[in-house]
């Protein structure tokens, strides 16, 4: 499959410039840290000996100058980072978005969560912790200096830096495995978090609180034991390194001493000599502080970067003209998602064809598990076929630009859940250049503008988090509205009335009725024999495969001889 440049490596190489100026400003800012121990120097070497306050007012005005600099570079590098993330998120946030929402579309996307680890990637970029990989590069520079004040500081100095690496290097050996799996068992736990609390009522109403509580406190023990372990040693490291930073600088100080008094170097280059040294490991230190954030930066790097690799590449297709309704499917065939190997499992479609006319209503009827909600799935686009094809006024899906195509089609899904917002907003599908006249029009035609009215804020009623609750039927017919929103020319209905009353059924026979008077071409997956009432074709199902397939009253009749209708139906 054609892939698509990766959005991700493209913002990051857009933030190479910025990356350029940290450099250039670390470089400054690292330049100007010799300030305070060229000062004790001078003050220590010039001053003391001359006993020259004029020499020691200039040293004076010198570092403030030299310090506010520092001060400013400091702060440059740290805002041009900070700027360099909000960039970043600017041009991946909605790339990072739509691919978290098409990850719902997959079962094998339920492991993505390109926002979260976008938000990490950020929130590293503007950490203190990045600002080490940038100091690194000049550790050879404080050491150099180190071995022109003597080369014995120098050798001393040199052999404390390789130590310390070698701390930070055995640090990661020793906590990578473990902090990347923690990192894994958390995404584990926040995806079961989620599940009981959308599934609260079940769980709830059946006594499976306290074992599913269980089950989430063994995740969690689990995943903090795991992450924990690697924690323990990264702060022991932490701990180790810092120590041995301090013991070292105390070393410099001792050698130093024992230099000057044999009148190698003066008393000035003891104390810069251990300053600039400890200056040179500092990097490192922060290095080892933050690695657990660096590792969960890295691994949400590597996500970001294999997840937006597998976008296939999407080509700008030609604006074709709005469709008539003419539907084909020929022989569509799905596997199971996730499946490896396809002789593994039999397919959940298997050659099905049929097609039909503007003005058609199609029930698909059969047992459970026949492949009626996959047929849904695939009409609309929603999932690929691995064979097959299904063309809408003779284009097949992927020549239609999707949010083109999407004003066309009717959705409504077997498990409805409405989006955080107003009925209004849901019904127009969150368009904001929806007509209130159209919007009345899909809810009439759903037969829900009464009910709505009766709400105390009407079509302003909100939905979503903490927001107003409607019963199940009520939900499935707004849902019903939005699907038809518009008067598009396919409208599939998966089981539209699970949840529906007999007043219910009568307004999605008449909403079928109206779409059909309009020339839309609708498909009504049923279980009850009352959402097919309105149709002039069915489609029986077992298997995935296509049992029958015709004018009702003959599908009916021929089925009449075999097993009953609502055997057919209900399964």
């Amino acid at each position: 499959m054609a892939r698509q440049v990766n959005l991700y490596k493209k913002a990051l190489n857009g933030l190479k410039r910025s990356f350029i100026s940290v450099a250039l400003f670390s470089a400054a800012v690292n330049i100007l840290m010799l300030t305070g121990p060229m000062f004790m120097l001078q003050v220590y070497d010039r001053v003391l000996s001359s006993g020259s306050v004029a020499t020691l007012q200039g040293l004076v005005i010198i570092m403030v100058f030299a310090y506010v600099f520092l001060g400013i570079y400091d702060f440059l590098r740290v805002r041009v980072l900070s700027r360099a993330a909000y960039r970043l998120d600017q041009k991946m946030g909605r790339a990072a978005y739509d691919l978290w929402v098409r990850s719902g579309l997959h079962q094998s996307g339920a492991t993505l969560r390109p926002l979260s680890d976008l938000a990490v990637v950020r929130g590293f970029l503007t950490s203190p912790a990045i600002l080490g990989f940038f100091d690194l590069p000049w550790i050879p520079f404080y050491l150099i200096i180190v071995f022109i004040v003597h080369p014995w500081l120098g050798f001393l100095a040199l052999g404390g830096t390789f130590v310390v690496i070698i701390l930070a290097l055995t640090n990661q050996w020793m906590t990578q495995r473990h902090l990347a799996k923690a990192m894994q068992m958390d995404g584990s736990e926040s995806f079961f978090v989620e599940q009981s609390r959308r599934n609260a009522e079940t769980i709830m109403t059946l006594g499976m609180a306290d074992p599913v509580a269980k089950r989430w406190g063994d995740m969690h023990v689990d995943g903090l034991a795991t992450g924990q372990l690697g924690g323990d040693r990264s702060e022991g490291f932490t701990a180790a390194s810092k120590a041995f930073r301090m013991l070292l600088q105390s070393a410099l100080l001792g050698m130093g001493g024992y230099l000057a008094l044999q009148q190698e170097i003066s008393a000035g280059m003891i104390v810069a000599a251990s300053i600039i040294a400890g200056r040179a490991l500092a990097p490192i230190d922060q290095v080892i502080g933050a690695w657990r954030n660096i590792v969960r930066a890295r691994e949400a790097h590597t996500r970001l970067k294999i997840a937006f690799d597998n976008v296939p590449a999407v080509e700008t297709p030609i604006n074709l003209p709005a469709p008539e309704g003419h539907l084909s499917v020929v022989a569509a065939t799905k596997f199971p998602p996730a499946t490896e190997r396809r002789n593994d499992r039999a397919p959940i479609l298997d050659q099905v064809s049929f097609s039909l006319e503007p003005g058609d209503a199609l029930g698909v009827i059969g047992p459970s598990a026949s492949g009626k909600s996959t047929l849904a799935r695939v009409i609309v686009g929603a999932w690929p076929l691995e064979a097959g094809e299904i063309r809408l006024d003779g284009a097949t899906l992927d020549q239609w630009d999707l949010g083109a195509l999407g004003r066309h089609i009717g959705y409504l899904p077997q498990h409805l859940e409405l989006l955080s917002g107003s009925i209004r907003d849901n019904i127009a599908r969150f368009d904001p250049e929806a007509e209130d006249e159209d919007v009345i029009a899909a809810a009439k035609m759903a037969g829900v503008h009464d009910m709505v009215l009766h709400l105390s804020d009407g079509y302003s009623t909100q939905l979503g988090f903490g927001q107003h609750p409607l019963s199940g039927g009520q939900l499935q017919r707004i849902g019903l509205a939005r699907a038809v929103f518009r008067t598009p020319r396919y409208v599939v209905l998966d089981e539209p009335n699970a949840n529906l009353d007999a007043s219910g059924d009568e307004a999605l026979s008449k909403a079928i009725i109206a779409l059909r008077e309009a020339n839309s071409t609708v498909i009504v997956m049923a279980h009850r024999p009352s959402a097919i009432a309105s149709v002039n074709k069915v489609l029986v199902m077992h298997a995935g495969r296509v049992a029958q397939f015709g004018d009702k009253a003959d599908v009916l009749q021929k089925a009449t001889r075999q097993p009953s209708p609502q055997d057919l139906i209900d399964g």
